[in-house]
């Protein structure tokens, strides 16, 4: 009997090797993949001074740039000729196209259809969770890049690439995540080929989505995506998150909270009644008005940049919350003499030289 099975365990212990050898990329974060890859990124901004102070990358070259699409997005291909490539995704510039993908905030959700230009409809499944919700300004860009992402992922496959990094800071830090769910969304459906490895560094990532989606999100990319942070940068703190009771799963202590009040006996249901409104209702009333104007009034600002546009069905949620495994850059006293805080200088915490400063410090 042994005898019999000695092949087949020869065979997959072959597999195993090669499958092994084949991958490159290593899970668990890497302060040096990191901050190699952040300077990768860092060159979409490569006609500021102080950026072109920064050192390149050390293993890896710029082998395509994308054309600019949806609201003012673009990628970079970049690869080290030994079989990994990098995906960096651009973030925020300072055009109002791209400050308008950002302050549209509403939340769809992260499974459906979008409507993007007369000749694209973006079919995605960020999460199989029915109650999970993105950002639909980051959306927007996830299916106008991964367009052009998609094909030329194929094309490095088929030369032997099986190896990918995501990374973006910013803006593009936001976009990682969501492409991130995307990509593998699409090897779970046969899309794309299942033994390509993506590994994610968020860079000063915004929330991405509700707590649907980061649940998801951390169950699927445990030990393979990282949002790497400066705590004294205000940007992964947005959007404004505001939570209310129907954010809650379905099973939860305020689903008969006025029924239950009813059965009080006078005067304690009155006061509890008061009680509970004024807790309950500001929140919804303030979700309806961020939906209100960080959805559909600003969708007729988007619809004049994208004239194919079709302005989704928004999910009634705007409970962001922080998404993934974080690195923390801890700022601390030595930090702050070197980068102070400022109320002129709003970013001064969230651009590449704090967080090359604070990277560099991190341990091996």
């Amino acid at each position: 009997m042994k005898r019999k099975f000695l092949p087949a365990i020869v065979a997959l212990v072959v597999l195993t090797i090669s499958y092994a050898q084949a991958q490159k990329l290593k899970p668990g974060f890497q302060k040096a993949e990191y901050i190699e890859v952040l300077r990768a990124t860092a060159r979409h901004y490569d006609t500021a001074e102080a950026i072109l102070k920064l050192p390149l990358p050390a293993k890896f070259k710029k082998t395509y740039r994308s054309p600019v699409v949806g609201l003012d997005n673009r990628w970079d291909l970049w690869t080290d000729g030994e079989g990994i490539g990098v995906i960096s995704i651009r973030g925020t510039t300072v055009k109002p196209a791209g400050w308008l993908e950002n302050f549209y905030a509403a939340m769809v959700p992260a499974k459906g259809k979008i409507r993007l230009a007369s000749d694209f409809e973006f079919t995605y499944a960020l999460s199989q969770q029915p109650q999970a919700a993105v950002h639909v300004g980051w959306l927007i860009a996830t299916g106008f890049l991964s367009r052009d992402i998609v094909p030329k992922i194929d094309s490095c496959y088929k030369t032997g690439m099986k190896d990918f990094i995501i990374v973006g800071h910013s803006q593009g830090g936001a976009i990682s995540y969501l492409l991130t769910s995307h990509l593998r969304s699409l090897q779970q459906q046969k899309l794309l080929p299942a033994d390509i490895q993506f590994k994610t560094y968020c860079s000063a990532g915004p929330k991405p989505g509700n707590l649907y989606y980061a649940y998801e999100y951390e169950a699927t990319t445990s030990g393979w995506a990282f949002n790497v942070v400066n705590s004294a940068d205000w940007v992964p703190e947005t959007p404004i998150t505001i939570q209310t009771v129907n954010d809650f799963n379905k099973t939860n202590a305020f689903a008969n909270a006025r029924p239950a009040i009813k059965k009080l006996k006078f005067p304690k249901d009155v006061v509890l009644r008061h009680v509970y409104n004024q807790l309950e209702k500001p929140p919804r009333k303030a979700q309806r008005k961020y939906e209100k104007y960080l959805g559909r009034f600003l969708s007729k600002l988007v619809k004049k940049q994208l004239p194919g546009f079709v302005v989704p069905e928004f999910y009634h949620s705007t409970h962001y919350v922080r998404t993934g495994a974080f690195v923390v850059l801890l700022a601390d006293e030595e930090y702050y003499k070197k980068f102070p805080d400022s109320k002129e200088k709003i970013f001064n915490h969230h651009l590449f030289d704090p967080y090359f400063y604070l990277a560099e410090k991190l341990p091996d």
